[in-house]
Order: structure tokens, then C-alpha cells, then sequence
């Protein structure tokens, strides 16, 4: 498989569900990413500051590394936050059947809208 093409997830986190379901939805419609999963989470962080402790969306995308700018942009173009996290992880291993679907459901060789 060329490193181009191999499965990635890309990570953002958002502030409400409504959101999580609308940035999931739009990425699989763009064929940016074949699935999207949803997590609720409680984040820790520091920001202006003082340490935050907020109830939080993780939205985990699977996609491929070709797909990683588009990706990120879509996530800059659709989140409210002032400073999204926007991190990716390439799968080491990956079941070769499982990453065909992935490439299949990002549109590779697609345009992208």
C-alpha cells in the first residue's frame, strides 16, 4: 500500500454533541473520511491561564494520510473553538481488508468538495 494511502485517524474534540454529529456528518458526506466516531469525554487542560475542566466530544475520523489536509481544513471550517485540537495517528498495523474500506469510503481518487 503506498504511505500515501495508508489509514490515519485524525482527532478533534468539540463542545456539544450537536456539533460532533454535525462535524461527522459532513466529513462522511465529503467522503473526507469513511467512518467518524463519537466519544464523550471530561478534559483537563490550561487555557488563558487557569487550568479548565469541561465535558467534551471526541470525534475521531477515519481516513487516509492523502485525505489529512482536506481533513484539517474541514475541521478549521466547521469548529468553534479558538484554538481546535486537530492531532492524527497513522494505524501500525491494520487489518488489509478493513483499510480497503477506508481507502474506498474517502473517495481516493476522488475529487473532494
Amino acid at each position: 500500500m503506498p504511505a500515501h494511502r495508508k489509514p490515519i485517524a485524525v482527532v478533534t474534540t468539540v463542545g456539544s454533541l450537536a456539533d460532533a454529529q454535525a462535524m461527522a456528518r459532513a466529513l462522511v458526506e465529503r467522503r473526507l473520511a469513511a467512518c467518524a466516531q463519537i466519544s464523550e469525554i471530561e478534559s483537563f487542560y490550561r487555557w488563558q491561564g487557569a487550568v479548565q475542566n469541561d465535558k467534551e466530544f471526541r470525534v475521531l475520523f477515519k481516513t487516509t494520510r492523502e485525505r489529512y489536509a482536506a481533513v484539517e481544513a474541514a475541521i478549521r471550517e466547521l469548529h468553534g473553538y479558538e484554538l481546535p485540537a486537530i492531532h492524527a495517528f497513522a494505524f501500525e498495523q491494520v487489518y488489509a481488508p478493513y483499510a480497503a474500506w477506508i481507502e474506498e469510503g474517502c473517495g481516493e481518487g476522488q475529487d473532494v468538495k
